[in-house]
């Protein structure tokens, strides 16, 4: 006869569902399992509106993913434990504008970000440069400028504004998050389990789980992007134009839900010419640091606790350095 000891092994070791993996799945199985019923929905214009949201926002966004899960996997298996933290300044208030500066040279979306900057906790970097760096690189990126001056022709102040709003965005959310953030909110990611043996193999690992588990929050956060914008009249947006005040936080509520990737927004930006150069500023300024499927990809990353605190607090700032560079440059 088997001891009890025994005879339970495998449930003591067995291991917790990824929640991203989980949510991939679910979503797959209940797409076959709804498939007759899904069609029929389809038919009706809410329905239809909320499925080309959902699939446009997954669709524009998972490239970018993909991207920043490859760089991320790659400083796992590439990039030696203690080289990244040693190459930043020591003291928070060099180190967070260095690594602010430096998104400017990785060209990507919001979502790629975010598993880059949970790597770079993770390899020993100084959690607020990490995080200076998130804000960052989806936001002043030349592509991201790139765009913007070609959405806004014959307006570089537009280009400007853009550039030296995000940048002190980044650059203060990390500073404030160095004094008074919650490293211990980011236990998360030092738990991270890390893979072992040769290089690629690591790569592959780790860009494999990776993926599976930020593309699980991904569509979490396209789904209610999605829902908020069916379920919230357009002409909503007409009605607020007109007062400025109210149109700024209009426009960076837009910017919210709307969950545009940032090599987009611009053209979206300058469609809303009912509302001033300020308020579209506001607008291109919070969506690739505020959205909700970015919140979704920092919860998944970092945990929901650090998500509650670090996304107001990137909104009231990035509100504030729109409104300062705004009454500057335009």
């Amino acid at each position: 006869m088997r001891s009890a000891s025994v005879e339970h092994p495998d449930r003591r070791r067995a291991r917790p569902v990824d929640a991203g993996v989980a949510g991939v799945a679910l979503v797959v199985v209940a797409a076959a399992a709804l498939r007759p019923l899904l069609q029929h929905l389809l038919d009706r214009p809410a329905v239809a509106h909320w499925a080309t949201v959902f699939v446009a926002i997954a669709v524009q966004a998972m490239p970018f993913l993909v991207l920043g899960v490859v760089i991320s996997a790659a400083v796992a298996a590439l990039v030696p434990a203690g080289f990244l933290p040693r190459i930043l300044p020591r003291r928070p208030a060099l180190a967070v504008p260095v690594a602010a500066a430096a998104g400017a040279a990785l060209p990507g979306c919001e979502c790629g970000s975010v598993p880059i900057a949970g790597r770079l906790v993770a390899r020993g970097v100084l959690p607020a440069a990490a995080l200076a760096f998130l804000l960052s690189a989806p936001a002043i990126n030349p592509v991201v400028l790139v765009a913007t001056a070609v959405a806004f022709p014959g307006r570089p102040e537009v280009v400007a504004a853009r550039f030296l709003a995000s940048l002190l965005t980044a650059i203060v959310v990390g500073l404030v998050w160095a004094r008074a953030g919650r490293d211990e909110l980011l236990e998360r990611v030092y738990r991270r389990r890390s893979h072992e043996g040769p290089p690629l193999a690591v790569l592959a690992a780790t860009a494999q789980h990776d993926l599976l588990h930020a593309g699980g929050f991904l569509i979490v956060g396209a789904a209610t992007a999605a829902t908020l914008q069916t379920v919230v009249p357009r002409d909503v947006l007409d009605a607020v134009a007109g007062a400025e005040p109210l149109a700024f936080v209009a426009l960076a509520g837009l910017a919210v839900v709307m969950a545009l990737c940032s090599e987009a927004d611009a053209f979206v930006a300058a469609s809303l010419t009912q509302f001033s150069l300020s308020a579209r500023l506001a607008f291109m300024v919070v969506g690739p640091m505020v959205d909700v499927k970015l919140v979704a990809l920092q919860a998944g990353t970092f945990g929901s606790g650090f998500a509650l605190r670090f996304a107001p607090l990137t909104l009231v700032v990035a509100l504030a350095s729109s409104a300062v560079i705004g009454w500057w440059l335009l």
